[in-house]
């Protein structure tokens, strides 16, 4: 019998959307959002630090023995000059649920710190897939999967910024999308997770014809390269740019057709929380999806998916067409 994954991915449908009510509040009042740059420069808010400690609790509630891995940690939070961050992540976090105070709060972020791999069962979180475009008022994805013996078994995206209906820019906004292993993807409205309603990838076979996105921040794709890409493919569509894993959303729900993520320096690894609910909610939408080489994504080396280099993400029928223009121009 195969394995539906059913509470597993109600588990984390409601974990998700406890952190988008956060996030979303937090995103209405951008002049209050704390901030704290990593070793990277990246930002990382309040509101990434208060929805990891919601999802990570959440889970734990339910499956208290799933380790987990988020891409925040709390080490900086404990820090003497961050006491008046941590102070703002717990009052956010007290409004979704006030049984958490501050060493609760703490606990839940750590729970972060599984270092993945081939085998077993763990979580993978981004809390705000996204941040510089959460940060601009724009397009954020909470992210969530399950990896199991290495593949991904149950991925759940929640995106308060999207329209409900795909076709309707200026509808109701705020959408989770969701699937779990050989069961296909869903969307609901994230105020309504019983609305499920199928999702599907479109049935474009011209890539002339078919619609691109790529990441508004040129540090996480090379745009340059992305262009040659479309003119070799002779694109009549206008390219849109959107932050975080909506673009996985834009496709599986025939949005768009391909998605882009091309390598912009050498030695960079994909994480695999950038990814991992995205590319299942893909693949059970009917899309088709592998690095620039054409390799299948490996989930099970780690936080990273230190074998693939970049990716590609499209509708089942352009995608032989456009592996083969992103391999011509490597």
């Amino acid at each position: 019998m195969t394995k539906t994954y059913l509470r597993e991915l109600n588990a984390a449908k409601e974990a998700v959307a406890k952190a988008a009510s956060l996030c979303s509040e937090a995103q209405v009042d951008l002049k209050s959002v704390g901030s704290l740059d990593k070793a990277d420069k990246s930002p990382v808010t309040i509101a990434d630090y208060g929805a990891q400690a919601l999802v990570l609790d959440s889970l734990a509630k339910v499956f208290p023995n799933d380790p987990a891995t988020g891409e925040e940690d709390a080490s900086d939070l404990l820090k003497a000059e961050n006491a008046n961050i941590l102070e703002q992540i717990v009052i956010r976090v007290g409004k979704v649920d006030p049984d958490l105070g501050q060493a609760s709060i703490i606990s839940a972020i750590e729970r972060g710190a599984y270092p993945g791999g081939a085998s077993g069962r763990f979580w993978t979180l981004d809390p705000i897939d996204g941040t510089k475009g959460f940060l601009r008022g724009d397009q954020y994805a909470i992210a969530l999967g399950l990896i199991e013996d290495g593949e991904v078994v149950v991925g759940v995206l929640g995106c308060p910024n999207l329209p409900i209906d795909s076709s309707d820019p200026n509808s109701k906004h705020g959408c989770l999308l969701f699937a779990s292993k050989g069961q296909g993807a869903f969307q609901c409205p994230i105020d309504d997770l019983a609305s499920e309603i199928p999702i599907a990838c479109d049935q474009i076979s011209d890539p002339s014809e078919a619609v691109f996105c790529e990441s508004v921040e040129s540090g996480h794709t090379a745009h340059g390269r992305s262009a040659k890409i479309l003119e070799a493919l002779d694109s009549k569509s206008t390219p849109f740019r959107m932050d975080s894993q909506c673009k996985y959303a834009a496709v599986s729900r025939g949005q768009a057709s391909i998605y882009l993520r091309l390598p912009t320096r050498p030695g960079y690894e994909e994480k695999i929380w950038d990814h991992a609910a995205g590319y299942l909610i893909l693949k059970e939408s009917g899309g088709r999806i592998s690095d620039t080489f054409g390799e299948p994504l490996d989930f099970s080396l780690g936080q990273t998916l230190k074998k693939n280099k970049g990716v590609i993400a499209t509708s089942a029928q352009v995608f032989e067409p456009v592996l083969q223009a992103v391999m011509s121009s490597q």
